[in-house]
């Protein structure tokens, strides 16, 4: 399989290992270990994570918090509309996706008095918008407690299914804190506060943020993947994640976001923070992260890719079928891999 051919990344996933609900218990999601060293799979679960984590290993979580991102609303001629907030460009301008026609300068009406009006429209499809309220333009932090309590939980498109309340604990992880994306870390979801607080005490541990966008959904469409336009997100190390990255202590990094976040530091001159659309495929494989724990992701996605980057394309396809046939659970409420 050629690694730079985005068909090499294809693979049939029946719908029924689609998961639409995550594990209950959160950690008693299965677990496929596979050790590089010894190239043997292990069957287990989520709640024996870790006998599996190596002694001397330092944990990099990402403690985004997904915000309330999904918004149904309609234009002042009663159209109905759509809204996904994807990501703010700076203090008002905030990249939306909307569903439904709009020109520049349409208005769009929510709940609570709050107007989002459509400044640019973009190549991509995306939208500029910027949002009010009684005629007030909002700064992005004094927009979040509005959508807090109007917005949804902005589920993946595979979930075929609207949120609930409970997906508005389900769908964020334990340590979640800094508030910002729209798509949730999702090896991060099978954390139980126990289980997190027995790694911590065992391990070194830090966070970094990456406050995930919805361009993590966006398929590879082209046919060599080094052509795929790499979407950008918001990043920030902490001071505690630096000086474990700035060391030789072997890194696990829970999640491709983690692992995205961590990876762009090494690559781009040790900055704490700022933009990063890093992509990591077996032809740009990961300098410092040393052990992966990851969801299964979809068919040529940029986070299989990613997947590549440590265990190359012929074994990820291996792994994948090897879940398959075990019935694991896919995506974003499904089962977890850890990469030894």
């Amino acid at each position: 399989m050629d690694p730079l051919l985005t068909s090499s990344y294809d693979f049939y996933l029946p719908d029924e290992l689609i998961a639409s609900h995550p594990a209950n218990p959160r950690d008693h999601a299965k677990l496929l270990v596979y050790n590089r060293k010894t190239d043997k799979i292990i069957h287990t679960y989520f709640y024996e994570l870790e006998k599996y984590i190596p002694k001397n290993c330092a944990l990099i979580f990402n403690d985004t918090k997904v915000i309330k991102a999904r918004l149904y609303g309609h234009k002042p001629s009663g159209g109905k509309i759509e809204l996904l907030i994807n990501r703010p460009l700076d203090a008002y301008n905030i990249n939306v996706y909307i569903r439904g026609k709009v020109k520049a300068q349409t208005e769009i009406l929510f709940d609570n008095d709050l107007v989002a009006k459509v400044i640019k429209l973009e190549d991509d499809g995306s939208r500029v918008v910027e949002f009010y309220q009684n005629y007030i333009k909002l700064r992005f932090e004094d927009l979040l407690p509005i959508i807090d309590k109007i917005g949804h939980v902005p589920l993946p498109p595979y979930i075929n299914r609207k949120d609930d309340k409970s997906d508005e604990d389900e769908y964020q992880s334990v340590f979640a804190s800094n508030e910002g994306a729209v798509a949730a870390p999702t090896a991060s979801l099978h954390f139980t506060p126990e289980q997190h607080k027995r790694i911590c005490k065992k391990h070194k541990y830090a966070y970094v943020t990456l406050h995930v966008g919805s361009g993590t959904f966006k398929p590879v469409d082209v046919d060599v993947i080094t052509q795929h336009p790499m979407h950008s997100e918001y990043y920030d190390i902490s001071d505690a994640a630096k000086e474990i990255l700035d060391s030789d202590i072997p890194v696990l990094s829970v999640g491709t976001t983690s692992t995205r976040t961590i990876e762009f530091y090494a690559k781009h001159g040790k900055i704490q923070r700022g933009e990063a659309n890093l992509f990591l495929h077996p032809n740009n494989k990961p300098s410092r992260v040393n052990h992966l724990l990851t969801n299964f992701h979809l068919p040529k996605s940029t986070l299989l890719m990613l997947v590549a980057s440590f265990v190359g394309v012929e074994k990820t396809q291996e792994l994948y079928a090897e879940a398959i046939k075990e019935k694991y659970r896919f995506y974003s409420y499904g089962d977890a891999m850890l990469i030894l």
